[in-house]
């Protein structure tokens, strides 16, 4: 089962982080990953994880032996804009956005 988390308002490389403290795990020792971790991210991916989980059930598979087959984070949209710098000039900077894609399968 798949879930995606789209446009999350932070950026790849620390979402990536969390994400890779994933990967591989059971749904379980994710879940308890995710619920006790200290980063900003760590709530949504909870939330997403949750998701995917829901999705199993809907589609009448057995959750119990779920893990997370793969989790991908690639950057979502950028919003740009200017910052006010010395002596009247403007310097750019870029506002990222995460896109965030979960896969669970089942243990054999």
């Amino acid at each position: 089962m798949r879930a995606f988390l789209k446009n999350y308002s932070q950026t790849p490389r620390k979402v990536r982080l969390v994400a890779d403290l994933i990967r591989g795990k059971d749904v379980q020792k994710a879940r308890a990953i995710l619920t006790f971790i200290d980063k900003k991210s760590a709530p949504a991916l909870k939330k997403l994880l949750e998701s995917a989980v829901a999705n199993a059930e809907h589609a009448k598979q057995d959750t119990s032996n779920l893990f997370v087959k793969d989790i991908r984070v690639d950057q979502g949209l950028e919003l740009r804009r200017w910052r006010p710098r010395a002596f009247g000039r403007a310097a750019p900077f870029r506002r990222r956005k995460s896109s965030v894609t979960l896969t669970l399968a089942e243990k054999v």
